[in-house]
């Protein structure tokens, strides 16, 4: 069912998840919460997958929400009180205009099955296809930002802990700052104020995206919160636990002296991922690129559209790390453009360009990777993830047996190299 609806109206976790259904709690409390809609786990999948209506839909919900937007991850079970994807499922910052979102509700999609995502879920013993709801907000350009804990989360005192630094709210979550730190009684009598060291703010650039701005070395260690800020904050922790009960890990921000809450989730712990790169245009055939890989060489023309509508475009910066050696893995790559390498226990074993692929076997058993893949170049990929990849082979007995045909084949080949180098 795809749908997407202002804040006010969200209100199936099963449909948006967790973080859109809170914030429509927030919305229909009266709690100060920037505009923004919630989109559907099964809108936001056919976003990444490039489907026109579905970004068309996309477009008209968005239409009357102002730029600049933060787009961030809703999964079905994202954030709960026994596990938190806090730094696992992506936040895209400043997205500057409506064209631009389809772009950051693909990364977000993507950030849910990464490597890191997997291998969480798989401690937490949550292996299961994710939902990913995605939540469109406008962006504020605040003064100060932060989060507070109605609960104190390491000691489990009842008071507030406050932490703060210039700028953008990003700078406290990724850990990128020492910043100012705050405790509040729950009447909102200060227990203790300690500067830190806030020598970037996270800021907003004029074309999107965001930048860190050194600070002045006064600005470093001046408290950024007043007597006055801090009141408002102890009363927004009493407005929040009122609405979604106690023990809340709240993100906040002020922005022309007035209050903004932006999150409110279960008492949780984490730091946040880094910005995507820029985007680089859509590959024209997916089917095409199919036919070159080895894997899905004997497969007809049918066969393989049937699989290339389940990939998704997925892009890396060049010098970043596609998987990780020892990690879980859920997804299967083939590279559109450019080049990768291959490394095993720290030593380079290949390099890799157009139509090669990598990561085949956790289409099957979603075990641990057996090497690291990094980019060498700027990278453009197509994936396709367990979730999607096993129910179309439990569907289609002839595509399971074209494939077992070229692991087979594969198999003979290894085979015959080792016997020929003993």
């Amino acid at each position: 069912m795809k749908r997407a609806v202002p804040f006010a109206k969200a209100r199936e976790t099963a449909l948006y998840g967790s973080k859109a259904v809170g914030l429509g709690d927030a919305a229909r409390a009266g709690l100060p919460v920037p505009p923004g809609v919630a989109l559907s786990g099964d809108l936001v999948e056919a976003i990444a997958s490039g489907d026109a209506r579905a970004i068309e839909t996309l477009a008209k919900t968005i239409g009357d929400l102002p730029a600049p937007f933060a787009v961030r991850s809703s999964a079905v079970d994202e954030d709960g009180a026994s596990a938190s994807f806090a730094g696992q499922h992506l936040t895209v910052l400043n997205v500057h205009s409506a064209a631009d979102v389809p772009d950051a509700v693909r990364e977000v999609w993507w950030s849910a099955n990464s490597d890191s995502a997997i291998t969480y879920r798989q401690k937490v013993g949550l292996f299961t296809r994710p939902s990913v709801g995605v939540v469109v907000q406008t962006l504020l350009n605040p003064a100060v930002a932060g989060v507070m804990f109605t609960e104190h989360p390491v000691t489990g005192a009842d008071e507030r802990l406050i932490e703060a630094s210039w700028g953008l709210g990003k700078a406290v979550v990724a850990g990128l700052v020492v910043p100012d730190h705050f405790r509040l009684d729950r009447s909102g009598q200060v227990l203790e104020r300690k500067a830190g060291r806030k020598r970037i703010a996270i800021r907003a650039l004029p074309n999107g995206g965001t930048f860190e701005e050194p600070v002045e070395p006064a600005e470093m260690t001046r408290i950024c919160l007043g007597d006055t800020e801090l009141a408002a904050l102890g009363e927004l922790a009493l407005r929040c636990e009122k609405v979604y009960g106690p023990r809340r890990d709240i993100e906040w921000a002020f922005q022309d002296g007035t209050l903004y809450l932006l999150q409110c989730r279960a008492v949780t712990t984490g730091t946040a991922r880094s910005e995507p790169p820029p985007p680089a245009p859509p590959a024209r055939d997916p089917a095409a690129t199919l036919q070159r890989v080895d894997l899905f060489s004997g497969m007809d023309r049918r066969q393989t559209e049937q699989i290339g509508r389940l990939l998704k475009e997925r892009r890396f910066a060049e010098g970043e790390t596609v998987i990780m050696e020892g990690s879980g893995g859920a997804a299967f790559f083939i590279i559109e453009s450019g080049e990768a390498t291959v490394s095993s226990k720290g030593v380079p074993v290949a390099t890799l360009g157009p139509g090669d692929h990598f990561g085949e076997v956790a289409l099957i058993d979603g075990g641990p990777r057996s090497v690291t893949v990094t980019a060498a170049t700027d990278l453009v990929c197509y994936g396709l993830t367990f979730w999607e990849f096993r129910p179309l082979v439990e569907r289609n007995g002839s595509i399971g047996w074209k494939l077992l045909q070229a692991l087979a084949k594969r198999l003979r080949s290894t085979a015959s190299a080792e016997e020929k180098t003993t």
